[in-house]
């Protein structure tokens, strides 16, 4: 059965974290398990059909399979997007479902989804459902900043540190499953916005600048504020829905269905999100954060530089 983590236990899992108040970014090296590809280039798979779970393990399987990604009694965190009920705003139950039986096929010892969010959010979109189905635990982290540990960014230059939540450090691999789709400031969100999902509200709210419009130049700080945020937390995998999403009034919709009908999955983040920001009509260099990322080498931006696998479910 699934089981949602109360206070005491999160109290007691912060505790052996360790007392040490900030976490160096290299601590974080065990929770992105992955194995670098046989070729040079980086290898994003993408799934088409009209069959969720079917493409989304066809996805994982043509990057290897989730063997690559989950060793046999790793625990394993999942953080898929549940900010709003409305059709093309949330992950697809589908997926979440594939990826925890793939999970536990791969030998793991432990599936958890990770939320700062509410069981109204988790029961609204049909995932906590999900959950209880294959014995995943639903991870509720309250919000008050007891629960969220400081990781240092020495290099951020928008933000010095995250705070990500301590239940997280739990772990001992992390597959991020957002939903792509737009957003009313800086027009997308995909793998990298989706790590805000780990942060502290407090600290994501320190992206936004005081009396925040979307001015470009506020845009382009919070963009620059995402960057740096996913130097504090590396997926070992990234599995995207982009089968049915808002191409309008984003992120919590309603809002205009584009319906490309496709699963993309990948360890590079950059390149994902460079050929996601393509299917609601984007160039990559027109969203911030990922020309950003792309000049810190966070990733590849240049699609003609990545292999990308095609498949049919």
């Amino acid at each position: 059965m699934a089981r949602t983590i109360d206070r005491r236990t999160f109290l007691e899992r912060g505790a052996k974290i360790g007392a040490a108040a900030v976490i160096a970014p290299r601590a974080l090296a065990r929770l992105a398990r992955q194995t670098p590809p046989a070729a040079s280039a980086p290898v994003i798979a993408v799934a088409g059909g009209s069959d969720y779970a079917a493409m989304t393990a066809k996805a994982v399987e043509a990057l290897g399979g989730m063997g690559r990604f989950v060793d046999k009694g790793a625990k394993v965190a999942l953080l898929p997007n549940v900010q709003s009920r409305h059709p093309g705003t949330f992950t697809k139950p589908e997926i979440l479902r594939t990826v925890i039986r793939m999970a536990k096929e791969a030998g793991a010892a432990e599936v958890a989804c990770l939320s700062s969010l509410t069981q109204q959010h988790w029961d609204g979109t049909g995932l906590s459902r999900v959950c209880l189905d294959e014995g995943a635990a639903l991870v509720l982290v309250p919000a008050d900043e007891t629960h969220y540990q400081t990781v240092a960014l020495p290099e951020g230059r928008g933000v010095r540190e995250a705070k990500l939540m301590a239940a997280f450090f739990a772990y001992d691999a992390f597959i991020n499953l957002p939903i792509t789709k737009d957003h009313a400031g800086n027009k997308f969100t995909g793998t990298m916005k989706n790590l805000m999902g780990l942060n502290s509200r407090p600290a994501n709210r320190a992206f936004h600048k005081p009396g925040w419009t979307t001015d470009p130049a506020d845009i382009e700080y919070l963009e620059t504020c995402i960057v740096d945020l996913n130097f504090a937390a590396r997926p070992a995998l990234n599995i995207v829905d982009a089968t049915e999403i808002i191409k309008t009034n984003g992120p919590m919709g309603p809002g205009e269905l584009l319906k490309p009908m496709k699963i993309v999955a990948g360890t590079d983040r950059v390149a994902i999100d460079a050929y996601c920001a393509g299917l609601l009509g984007f160039r990559p260099e027109e969203i911030i954060a990922i020309r950003l990322a792309a000049e810190r080498k966070l990733g590849e931006i240049d699609l003609g530089k990545v292999r990308i696998e095609e498949v049919k479910a």
